[in-house]
């Protein structure tokens, strides 16, 4: 049995759900199906999910929703109109929204009714045209799929005792449609995982139904050994392991949510990239163990919007609980880090630039001096991270020199490195403006023996 969740882009128009409903019909084994809200039609447009939080603000601060009403209701209505569905569909989905903008609960409760009408509607709509199909199809609400949550609007964690009542899913009857991003607290409150929760939802599914295979629907072939902004035509990574996907998914790889498939990782179920547009690529395949290849290295991410905070103290070393005392600081603020690579005098704690806010940067600083009395605390910001994944970089000697060598030739000054904290994978940070150089020659470096006819575009940088 066969998982198979359609991102945004799969069901952003009739055209789009025309092809999902094909890749079901091929292959009886996609018994549970999993699909977001409805993505861009084109570049410039917006995401149904944009368009519910226009809504639910406009509502919450007393201005005229009726616009942003009427957008949503116009969206939904084409693709049910091109789809030759009834209108019980559309009425529906009006009455859902009519009901929750009336909700009489917090701010966040309502935000994540309203913002879950995406999925749950393209559920309805793409069980509703696999019946007019004829294939034997039901819509499946997440509580009744049995995705029991905890209680945190916007950020909802499954609860373990799920796991045995969405293994039933196993039992029913032809296709399940199960909307994804949310779930229902104990509460019966309808609550919604983080941004790009649908991705989480599949992989639960997944988990929970011990599915022999996930796979997850985009609108690429395959995942790219780096971004396709920096080198043309890069090449496709055809197996990863879980942990090179994660490695690659936290530095910047946009296939999927950060956090998506540790419900997955945690089961072994083997996860597979695919196309809506081009079925029968092979896709990339994620698996829990891979053989050794020569190539040691299978990707290289990055991501801006990082900055570092640097402390010196003389003798720090010898100075026992220096690290908590700092790392304390930043727990009392409410601060997450990244990294935090050190020497014997010396430590540098690596952070998202929207976490560390100018406010927070100073009572960060006077608290360090004041509470730790160091030498030296300095901040630096427009940083990037470039990561080398790989599960062979921990057995292969040299990695790291070709990776500093392609730096040293494309001119690049390296801020910082942290190597050995993983086994799969080595940081490097590099001031942003350089970000699009150090890609294309570390790229040139690990990826092509032939860098005479490699082209790279020249754009500016962008996270992958």
């Amino acid at each position: 049995m066969k998982v198979a969740k359609f991102g945004g882009s799969s069901v952003a128009n009739a055209t789009q759900i025309k092809k999902v409903a094909n890749i079901i019909k091929s292959d009886p084994s996609r018994k549970v199906i999993v699909v977001s809200a409805p993505g861009k039609r084109f570049s410039d447009d917006v995401k149904m999910t944009d368009l519910l939080i226009d809504l639910c603000y406009a509502k919450q601060n007393n201005q005229d929703y009726q616009l942003h009403l009427q957008k949503i209701m116009d969206r939904f209505e084409e693709i049910i109109n091109d789809l030759e569905l009834g209108n019980d569909i559309l009425e529906d989905i009006q009455q859902t929204i009519e009901k929750y903008l009336q909700f009489d609960t917090s701010p966040l409760g309502q935000l994540d009714a309203l913002k879950s009408i995406g999925e749950d509607s393209s559920a309805k709509i793409v069980s509703a045209y696999l019946q007019r199909l004829g294939l034997n199809a039901s819509y499946v609400n997440p509580k009744e799929a049995g995705i029991f949550v905890s209680n945190e609007p916007g950020q909802a964690q499954l609860l373990p005792e799920s796991f045995s009542i969405i293994y039933q899913l196993r039992e029913r009857d032809g296709v399940s449609v199960v909307p994804g991003f949310f779930g229902y607290s104990k509460e019966n409150d309808l609550v919604t995982f983080s941004r790009g929760g649908s991705d989480i939802t599949g992989a639960i599914l997944a988990a929970g139904t011990k599915a022999s295979l996930y796979e997850n629907f985009t609108d690429v072939d395959s995942v790219f050994a780096v971004n396709p902004n920096f080198v043309e035509n890069p090449k496709d990574i055809t197996v990863l392991t879980y942990k090179e996907m994660r490695e690659l998914s936290y530095a910047g790889f946009s296939v999927f949510h950060d956090e998506a498939l540790i419900p997955a990782f945690k089961e072994q179920i083997p996860v597979c990239i695919k196309n809506t547009n081009n079925p029968d690529a092979p896709g990339t395949m994620i698996v829990s163990e891979r053989d050794a290849t020569d190539q040691c290295v299978v990707g290289i991410a990055s991501d801006v919007g990082f900055c570092s905070l640097y402390v010196s103290k003389f003798l720090m070393n010898r100075e026992v609980g220096f690290g908590r005392k700092l790392l304390n600081i930043f727990e009392d603020e409410g601060i997450s880090f990244e990294h935090a690579p050190s020497g014997i005098d010396d430590m540098s704690v690596i952070f998202r630039d929207h976490r560390f806010t100018p406010d927070k940067e100073q009572v960060v600083i006077d608290r360090i001096r004041n509470e730790l009395h160091v030498d030296t605390v300095s901040i630096h910001r427009d940083l990037a991270v470039i990561m080398v994944v790989g599960e062979g970089l921990v057995n292969t000697v040299g990695v790291a020199a070709k990776a500093t060598a392609s730096f040293a030739k494309a001119g690049i000054n390296i801020d910082m490195i942290n190597q050995g904290s993983s086994e799969v994978s080595m940081m490097f940070g590099v001031h942003a403006v350089d970000l699009e150089r150090a890609i294309q020659s570390l790229y040139k470096e690990f990826f092509t023996a032939d860098e005479s006819n490699l082209e790279f575009p020249s754009i500016s940088a962008k996270g992958h």
